[in-house]
């Protein structure tokens, strides 16, 4: 009397999914933690990792208002409480199960021999998801549970080498991913393919054979291969698993594929991929009705953010995360208030412009709108890349098509009384502009778009309407990987082409300048560093020399503009908490208690060490 079959209507275990649109809805399900981790804010913290890291590296103080201890924690590697960087472990563990059940049940549906081809596709999609969240997970925290079973064990809890087990199953679910995808699915469609795979195949290969194995420069270096083998010293076995092993010629030959055949191009103009140079504002240049923003006015109007192949979807855009109109206030529940579905960097690297409480004004700050100010870009950056093109003789567009120099192209823009750590720039990448045709300040462009309905999801704007991709992995970073694993310089100096600099011969420092510039922002620079620098500083002190510069600059605080004062670290030193840690955050206590014993604290974050622990500076 027990059996019983279920109602028609009702979505059970047993009946679902049953057919090849229920299998896109959990693929859809398990793409949605992006739109989570792109947006914020609980206790002033963004979800999106690349801000964290961004946070972290030589080229972003933590800044904010006085309160916002959030991004000057981990800027300084301290925290203020011993759960502070849970949000994205829940978030990213979530993300791996939807990814497994995707796996374990997409057989559940009786596909036909016609729809083989949809199947592998999503199949391969669930295994390029598992293998992103992990990656992203363990990159974060280092050594942590791997599951890769809805099916929760005793063994679930036990955290495990990433060097010798988690990394191994990263890439292997790239290999099946690639082996399973198809190359069908067009460039802005937020779904991965055959060539994100092996992009990302690339990425964290190099992550592992640096951080892990210290080859340092692997163009030269002996970068061992990696053996897809479990815990217990077998070999992974799943479907599109074709290989036992990779190596790194297998990885350059998958970007010589992508390059040869995925059909990406770089946009012509840097300026393109960000949503500054968007039409609307183009015209305004072009006018002689209001303000004018001249650093686009020398654009082909054909290149513009807005425009067909530029912007979001455009050529050189390999997977990012998407965003649309339907955030809400508690979209997420009452967990983390996520606001997901609008890129919230852009309110978090907004401008902080105290002006006679004038935040917004147009008149002061045009084109850029008001936001939260955190996050924003370290003096090092600007002083290091004015030196390079000192020395080189030349104007990189994309040091001014990266950041905003307030007191040269803001003129209204004064600092907030209760400012930290500005440097007197910002981020102009993910900045959101404001237009003279806009109705009101802090309204933003995207209100002027085909299809925009006010008032917006949020019915805030400035908070809500943010609509520009993240971008997760460009053509620009497939060449860059491919010269630097190579030596074969021809791939970068597209790259250095395209941003108006001289053609170089292939040098580490080269690849390395190159990373920082043209990736300024996007959350790349400091796993790129950690990787350069090897597990305990194996290979080279490249890290802990970076951060340490920052030690002494010349920074604004509480407003005071004419009395800069240094920026010291808060508790020791960038070298001492960089060197204890190894870049990694602390894993949540909340998590330590619930896995009963299976995950160990990373060492430099033992609570009982004042060096660990947020203090405030201003």
């Amino acid at each position: 009397m027990l059996d019983t079959d279920p109602r028609v209507t009702e979505m059970t275990s047993a009946t679902f999914p049953g057919k090849p649109a229920d299998v896109e809805a959990l693929n859809a399900a398990t793409y949605s933690i992006m739109s989570t981790l792109g947006g914020g804010d609980n206790s002033d913290c963004l979800n999106n990792i690349f801000f964290w890291w961004s946070c972290m590296s030589d080229d972003c103080y933590g800044s904010g208002g006085l309160q916002d201890y959030m991004p000057k924690s981990m800027h300084h590697f301290t925290m203020s409480n011993a759960n502070q960087y849970e949000y994205d472990w829940i978030l990213l563990y979530g993300g791996v199960a939807r990814a497994n059940n995707q796996i374990e049940t997409i057989d559940n549906v009786p596909w036909t021999d016609a729809e083989k081809a949809q199947r592998n596709q999503l199949l391969g999609e669930a295994f390029f998801m598992r293998g992103l969240y992990t990656m992203w997970l363990t990159q974060m925290y280092g050594d942590i549970p791997l599951v890769t079973s809805t099916l929760i064990t005793d063994e679930s809890y036990q955290q495990v080498s990433a060097e010798d087990v988690i990394f191994p199953q990263i890439i292997a679910d790239f290999v099946s991913a690639k082996t399973l995808m198809t190359t069908n699915r067009a460039n802005g469609s937020g779904h991965a393919d055959k060539y994100s795979a092996e992009a990302f195949m690339a990425r964290a290969y190099m992550f592992w054979a640096g951080f892990y194995k210290g080859v340092g420069e692997l163009a030269t270096g002996s970068a061992p291969a990696i053996e897809f083998k479990n815990r217990n010293g077998e070999a992974i076995e799943q479907e599109g698993l074709n290989v036992s092993s990779i190596s790194k010629d297998d990885i350059v030959n998958g970007l010589k594929d992508i390059i040869n055949n995925g059909g990406y191009k770089l946009c012509e103009d840097f300026r393109s991929l960000w949503q500054y140079s968007n039409s609307f504002l183009w015209d305004e240049a072009h006018d002689d009705a209001g303000h004018a923003y001249p650093f686009i006015a020398d654009m082909k109007r054909e290149n513009c953010f807005d425009q067909p192949g530029m912007g979001n979807g455009n050529t050189e855009e390999l997977f990012q995360i998407q965003f649309m109109n339907a955030s809400g206030w508690n979209i997420g529940g009452t967990y983390c208030n996520p606001r997901m579905y609008s890129n919230y960097l852009s309110c978090f690297w907004g401008l902080r412009n105290g002006a006679s409480n004038q935040n917004g004004d147009r008149n002061l700050t045009y084109p850029f709108n008001q936001g939260w100010g955190q996050g924003t870009p370290s003096c090092n950056l600007w002083d290091d890349w004015t030196e390079a093109e000192t020395k080189g003789g030349y104007t990189d567009i994309r040091k001014l098509g990266s950041m905003i120099d307030l007191d040269n192209e803001l003129s209204g823009y004064t600092y907030e009384k209760d400012d930290c750590e500005e440097s007197g720039y910002s981020v102009k990448k993910y900045a959101d502009v404001n237009l003279d045709a806009c109705g009101a300040n802090n309204d933003t462009w995207w209100t002027q778009c085909e299809g925009y309905t006010a008032p917006g999801s949020l019915g805030n704007s400035m908070q809500g309407d943010h609509f520009e991709d993240f971008y997760l992995m460009r053509y620009a970073d497939v060449l860059l990987m491919m010269t630097e694993l190579t030596g074969d310089a021809q791939y970068m100096n597209q790259v250095q082409k395209r941003a108006g600099v001289p053609q170089t011969p292939y040098s580490l420092k080269a690849v390395q300048d190159e990373r920082r510039w043209e990736f300024a922002f996007e959350g790349l620079r400091f796993n790129d560093m950690r990787r350069w620098t090897g597990k305990d500083c194996k290979n080279s002190e490249y890290a802990p020399k970076a951060l340490q510069a920052q030690s002494g600059k010349q920074v604004v605080c509480l407003g005071q503009k004419g009395a800069k004062r240094s920026l010291q670290h808060m508790t020791c030193s960038w070298t001492e908490r960089y060197k204890a840690t190894n870049g990694f955050l602390p894993k949540p206590q909340n998590q330590i208690s619930l896995h009963n014993g299976g995950l160990e604290q990373n060492p430099g974050w033992d609570t009982a060490d004042p060096k660990t622990q947020y203090k405030a500076l201003y």
